[in-house]
């Protein structure tokens, strides 16, 4: 019962600071272009070929 008492104080202190957490990557935009990254994938670069094939010489 006495472990209760140590444990409830952590579990909100880190509640907290997840939300804090959260908040701040919202305002800081990392939410703001989720789609980019996944089609970033696909989108045909050639530069970077053009990068990737001079290495290989």
């Amino acid at each position: 019962m006495d472990v209760i008492y140590g444990l409830l104080p952590g579990m909100l202190l880190l509640g907290i600071v997840g939300v804090i957490v959260f908040i701040w990557a919202v305002k800081s935009g990392q939410y703001d272009d989720l789609d980019g990254a996944a089609h970033s994938v696909l989108d045909d670069n050639d530069e970077l070929k053009k990068i990737t094939e001079h290495k290989d010489r």
